[in-house]
């Protein structure tokens, strides 16, 4: 065989699965009445996971991408939150899942052109992210303690934003309540506590100041 053949072949077995995909994602969109995914988001979002609960929304914006991995993203919506994935997002999955929950109510944006690579977001209340924002592999973003401590002190929440064109780089926690300010930076393996200003570098556990960013706004 050829190798001109063999890659008309791989062209045509590849929009075939393309095919196959969108049909797919048309019936994940029957199932679910509050899903709505962009005609130009990825066909590969077919193999992807999709729970949503009673009044749950869901929309996935135009130029959505994601990797062809099964059950790679994850997305754990319940009764009444609100999820949405702005427009040229990459979910990547190939270092990992990415996960998206959202509990009962709450409220998740994802700003366009963001970048979520393996790692996990939970939000309870409201969880933002601006544009060109990301999220390195194995990092966690959570906008609740995720259980009671004990019976004097019941879980607490409050809202998490990361700003745009921030970096948070791989294996890092960030945890309720915390601002991170536009083009800030936060190295691998911090546990963000406080609030982060705009333009600097956190960095340990709990992560402190360490140094200023100029504009990472044509970063790549």
């Amino acid at each position: 065989m050829s190798a001109g053949f063999g890659r008309a072949l791989l062209r045509f077995r590849m929009r075939r699965a393309a095919r196959r995909d969108r049909r797919t994602l048309r019936r994940l969109a029957r199932l679910h009445p509050g899903l709505e995914i962009h005609p130009t988001a990825s066909s590969a979002l077919a193999v992807a996971r999709f729970q949503l609960g009673p009044g749950a929304r869901l929309l996935i914006g135009p130029d959505v991408a994601a990797e062809r991995t099964p059950d790679g993203v994850r997305f754990l919506i319940d009764a009444g939150a609100h999820v949405e994935i702005g427009a040229g997002t990459w979910l990547r999955s190939d270092l990992g899942p990415v996960v998206i929950a959202a509990f009962e109510g709450a409220r998740l944006t994802l700003g366009p052109e963001c970048f979520l690579n393996g790692c996990h977001l939970s939000c309870k209340e409201r969880v933002t992210l601006g544009r060109r924002a990301w999220i390195g592999p194995g990092s966690r973003v959570f906008d609740a303690d995720q259980h009671d401590f004990d019976a004097d002190h019941p879980e607490r929440r409050a809202p998490v934003t990361i700003g745009d064109h921030v970096w948070v780089a791989s294996d890092v926690t960030v945890l309720r309540g915390v601002t991170i300010g536009e083009h800030a930076v936060v190295g691998s393996r911090s546990v963000v506590t406080k609030d982060v200003p705009p333009h600097r570098v956190a960095v340990g556990s709990p992560a402190t100041l360490r140094g200023e960013v100029g504009d990472r706004s044509h970063t790549r």
